[in-house]
């Protein structure tokens, strides 16, 4: 009976061991995940400049509206398409709700999020 009870207690033990190896091999793993950077609002700016001023094709400089559409849908072409791709800005029109989709696309997108639930995020 002694050593059934030392059996259990051993087996336990093992299992217990078992555990902890495997949450201390899963530890990495989530650790990486979550060291993900956002990208700031500051980079997001400094990567549409640079994308802005290496734009080549005719069609991208025709105007400063249809630049700054070109450096959008170069930036991230997936979040252009969600937010600007069915209404393109136009001539003189300044959209800070849509700018503000197309940060926070951005933002998850960069994070490795899903981007259900951006488009509308922001309206007033």
């Amino acid at each position: 009976m002694v050593e059934s009870g030392m059996g259990t207690s051993k087996s336990s033990c093992i299992f217990w061991s078992l555990v902890i190896i495997a949450s201390a091999l899963a530890a990495p793993l989530s650790a990486a995940k979550s060291r993900r950077r956002p990208i700031s609002i500051r980079m997001q700016r400094s990567k549409r400049r640079k994308t802005s001023a290496t734009l080549t094709s005719r069609d991208c400089k025709s105007s400063m509206t249809t630049k700054e559409n070109c450096a959008l849908r170069c930036l991230s072409p997936s979040c252009y398409e969600l937010v600007y791709e069915s209404d393109p800005l136009e001539e003189g029109e300044k959209d800070l709700i849509r700018r503000q989709e197309y940060k926070y696309c951005m933002h998850r997108l960069s994070l490795g999020e899903s981007l259900q639930g951006v488009k509308g995020s922001f309206d007033y």
